[in-house]
């Protein structure tokens, strides 16, 4: 009797994790990341850090897909039109996968089309060639303000680098006109700013840090509420020090949109949490690249997102860039 007792627990013991691997999600082919922006830049740099510790937690191939064009909404619809079956996910900052929708970019989408994972905040940077004549915003301002034509190189209308050209022009009034000249991507638009071939880049510090290392360009300003601090850089100022203006954590992700097994998005929490919320690969990556490192994933990623989200959709409106009012998104700007 005691024997056939022993027996049973044994059994017991050994059908458990059996039963608890059942609401574990166990892919049997690779999972692909769409990063809707080409190769080098900010969303392609993190992602292609995030991918192999997903990886090795999930047990499957987590592939990095670039799909670049028209500001990041065509790899973006392409995530969306795919099969709801967890094994498509695209990367950005929410602010764009949030928003696409006001400006008409990609129709009928919102923040609640995805399970939102952040890993970092980046910063945007205003910087020129080292050769040019600007050694200070202020002096860069001028020359806007004087009518001199000034270029700006950008990954496009709505990315980070875009957008933060827009708020830029924004605080400061009707009194500059820059050129922006979009490239299709943060990385070939930063090059071009080095090159000469752009005058300003209003691109991410991630994008930029190493050619500021390498003294190609000039930090003059970091849209940041404090100094910012790169290893190796010297402490680049906050433009609040020179203009009025509300900054908001530029947060970035990976997103998976929903519609899923629920085993998918259950499993991918407990990956998240595992992997990426105290990574010391994504720490290194940040405090080399001028990023911050704020991961969370869930409700606590959509609290931490809503701030730029509302910033950016808010704006779109002010500038005259909205096709649809951000309230029919589910997003309530505020009283001006």
């Amino acid at each position: 009797m005691k024997s056939v007792l022993l027996a049973t627990l044994a059994g017991a013991i050994l059908v458990a994790p059996a039963a608890l691997a059942d609401d574990t999600w166990q892919p049997d082919r690779p999972v692909n990341i769409i990063v809707p922006w080409s190769a080098g830049g900010s969303t392609d740099q993190v992602t292609r850090v995030v991918a192999p510790l997903i990886e090795e937690v999930l047990g499957t191939p987590v592939v990095v897909v670039n799909q670049p064009g028209a500001s990041g909404s065509i790899g973006t619809r392409a995530a969306l039109d795919a099969p709801r079956d967890g094994y498509t996910w695209t990367a950005n900052a929410i602010a764009n996968n949030a928003t696409y929708a006001v400006t008409g970019l990609v129709e009928d989408t919102d923040i609640n089309d995805y399970r939102i994972y952040l890993h970092i905040a980046n910063v945007p940077v205003v910087s020129v060639n080292s050769d040019s004549e600007f050694q200070t915003f202020e002096e860069l301002v001028e020359a806007m303000k004087s009518g001199e034509n000034i270029t700006v190189a950008t990954a496009g209308i709505n990315s980070s680098g875009g957008m933060a050209l827009a708020a830029i022009r924004e605080a400061l009034g009707e009194d500059i006109d820059p050129r922006m000249v979009a490239y299709d991507g943060g990385n070939p638009a930063v090059l071009a700013a080095a090159s000469g071939e752009a005058m300003v880049t209003t691109q991410l510090a991630s994008e930029q840090a190493e050619l500021i290392r390498a003294g190609k360009l000039r930090p003059l300003v970091a849209l940041s509420g404090a100094p910012l601090e790169i290893e190796g850089i010297d402490p680049i100022p906050s433009i609040t020090e020179t203009v009025e203006m509300h900054v908001a954590p530029d947060y970035f992700g990976i997103f998976i949109p929903t519609g899923a097994p629920q085993e998918v998005y259950d499993t991918m929490d407990r990956v998240w949490q595992e992997a990426i919320m105290d990574a010391p690969e994504l720490k290194d990556y940040a405090k080399n690249r001028g990023a911050t490192f704020d991961p969370a994933f869930g409700d606590d990623a959509r609290e931490k997102a809503m701030p730029v989200v509302i910033s950016e959709a808010c704006s779109r409106v002010t500038r005259g860039e909205a096709v649809i009012d951000p309230s029919e998104i589910g997003i309530d700007c505020p009283a001006s």
